[in-house]
Parts: structure tokens; sequence; C-alpha cells
């Protein structure tokens, strides 16, 4: 299948119910690399790459979330033309 990249835009209850770090946690047990951050909106951004089964399962984790989260959408934007990798590990930045 290769490597992939998306960009995701999450909304709803996402910050301060551990989202960052679930998505870390999930991003590393799964192998992949990327990063995520609070957006000033509310919302909670991600650049998830990796194998495409690995990085489509996160996406699906970041669909729920923590439990304490509540997510409204999950935008997905595919990153074309991905020729190495990009990211040595899945950082959570500030």
């Amino acid at each position: 299948m290769g490597k992939i990249q998306k960009q995701l835009l999450i909304s709803g209850r996402v910050q301060g119910v551990g989202f960052r770090h679930f998505t870390k946690q999930n991003a590393r047990g799964l192998g992949v690399n990327g990063w995520v951050k609070n957006l000033r909106n509310g919302d909670v951004e991600a650049v998830l790459e990796g194998e495409e089964e690995q990085v489509d399962e996160l996406e699906n984790r970041l669909k729920s979330g923590p439990v304490a989260a509540k997510v409204k959408s999950v935008d997905v934007v595919k990153i074309e033309n991905v020729t190495e990798e990009s990211f040595k590990y899945f950082s959570v930045k500030r």
C-alpha cells in the first residue's frame, strides 16, 4: 500500500479532555508519525503519516477520541505525493 499523509481538523469538545495525549499514544502504538496540536478556535489539528492501514485506523479512533471528548466532525485532507518520510516520530505541538 505504501506511505500516506493526511491532515485532520477535529472539532467538538476536543480541548481539555486529553485529546492530544490520546492521539499521541494511539499513533505511537500504531507506528504512525506526525504531530497534533490545539488550535485557537477550539479545534485540534493533526498530521498523520504512515502505512495507509495504520493511518486509516488512527483516523477512525480519532472520530471517537478519549472518553471525555465529544467529536462533532473530522475533516480529512489526503496529502498527495508523499515521496519519503517527513516525520521521525509523533509529537504534540504547543
